[in-house]
């Protein structure tokens, strides 16, 4: 392998082996082109790695299209959309959109793909407020498994307009997205972290789960009159390591954390209950431009091996919840991140795409380094717990998971999703291992 074909090949994710037959690094929409053309004339299979967190599974074999090399992003302030290639991450559709008082619906790691993040539904750290990334495109140049390059909108195609934002991995390459931007400045948010060693972490989630149950209600009206629902946040478990390398407050500590973001301006009342859960072990709460948003979450930024699921819960079981903390703490025998996001709000609009769960309360996000057998062994149980108030799976959300291809989309979904990739791929040309609505 050369140096160049390992540069294509590498991402954040460096925990799956990849090793397809050829690789072709995309400079524009006819390089997608010609590539898919020639994998559907070999009967290859089609994988794209465009930039980011990259690949979701392992790759054997096949054409894999790296769209890392088409980055642009170009925004117009006066219809408020913003234009992104296929390999533009998140961090440049924040910056290009900052200078016009505009924002993307971006999440909470700034090295995203922001186009696989928006096929995939997209839940950003304005949630709540906005709705999902997905209910947000304009349009999508695609290239479909006829080899054509298509510009598909709500109008012109709206059944492959609907697949796409939600299933979009499974349908072609997208090259580019026209997206919606909202005018957002500047917003309250942060994070309070607490030691789990000196809280209890079952009582700091009951308390979580008590605030999220009150605290929109009391956000200040907007423009409108009508009262904000859009506080968005999520609460965090992670046992760090005792090493050098992280911050002293972190080291070998148990934290528990809740994550805030709000564009509102009474930020610090809405959150002051969440001071009441304990001794504040850090403090990074305050008015910030959009720009640091990121800082929200603080994401590592380094390439690492992963592996993780997650479950969208109807229900939330604070009994259940509390255990699943208990195994997935320092006991564990591995380092596991537990995130709860808080769902509802502008999340279970309707909307003319196939993102599913929209009905969901909150999702539970289990993520750990251990290799993949060690780490089943601990997340599965865990998983196991939550199964009786389990809607489904975020696809988003599945950090080498797609050896099971069942609970991403409800019945009805999934069905539907079939019947479109018998039109629009036959032959599977892009397989979604993921997914699996094609088998």
């Amino acid at each position: 392998m050369n140096s160049h074909t390992a540069e294509e090949l590498s991402g954040f994710q460096t925990g799956f082996t990849v090793r397809p037959a050829h690789v072709i690094a995309a400079a524009s929409a006819d390089d997608v082109v010609a590539a898919v053309r020639h994998a559907a004339a070999e009967r290859l299979p089609v994988t794209v790695q465009a930039t980011g967190h990259g690949l979701r599974g392992p790759v054997e074999g096949g054409v894999l299209v790296s769209t890392r090399a088409m980055d642009r992003v170009s925004v117009d302030p006066v219809e408020r959309t913003a234009r992104v290639q296929a390999g533009a991450r998140w961090s440049q559709v924040v910056e290009a959109a900052a200078p016009h008082g505009l924002a993307p619906l971006n999440g909470s790691a700034p090295g995203v793909g922001a186009v696989s993040y928006t096929l995939g539904g997209g839940l950003g750290i304005l949630a709540r407020e906005f709705g999902y990334a997905a209910d947000h495109v304009r349009s999508l140049d695609v290239v479909t498994a006829d080899g054509r390059l298509r510009q598909v909108t709500r109008e012109s195609a709206p059944d492959l307009y609907w697949a796409l934002l939600g299933a979009g991995h499974g349908f072609g390459v997208v090259t580019e997205l026209e997206i919606g931007l909202v005018p957002v400045r500047t917003l309250y948010g942060g994070s309070l972290a607490f030691d789990g060693r000196q809280v209890d972490p079952a009582a700091a989630l009951r308390a979580y789960e008590a605030w999220t149950r009150t605290s929109p209600t009391l956000g200040s009206a907007r423009a409108g009159g009508a009262p904000s629902d859009g506080l968005t946040s999520s609460f965090a478990a992670v046992p760090y390591p005792d090493l050098p390398a992280l911050p002293p407050h972190l080291r070998g500590r148990y934290v528990l954390s809740v994550r805030v973001a709000y564009t509102g301006g009474d930020g610090e009342r809405l959150v002051a209950p969440l001071r009441e859960i304990g001794p504040v072990l850090a403090d990074s709460l305050r008015e910030m431009p959009y720009t640091e948003s990121h800082t929200i979450h603080s994401d590592p930024d380094f390439p690492h091996a992963y592996y993780g699921d997650s479950a969208v819960l109807g229900e939330f079981d604070l009994a259940t919840a509390g255990e699943v903390l208990r195994r997935t703490g320092p006991g564990a025998g591995a380092m596991v991140v537990v995130q709860i996001n808080h769902l509802g709000g502008a999340l279970g609009r309707p909307a003319p795409n196939s993102v599913p769960w929209r009905e969901g309360r909150f999702l539970v996000r289990l993520l750990t380094m251990a290799d993949r057998e060690k780490a089943r062994g601990i997340l599965d149980p865990a998983f196991a717990l939550l199964a009786p108030v389990t809607l489904g799976r975020a696809v988003n959300f599945a950090f080498g998971a797609g050896d099971r291809s069942e609970g991403f989309y409800d019945a009805v979904t999934r069905e539907r999703l079939a019947g479109l990739k018998s039109q629009y791929d036959p032959a599977s040309l892009f397989p979604d291992h993921v997914s699996g609505f094609s088998g």
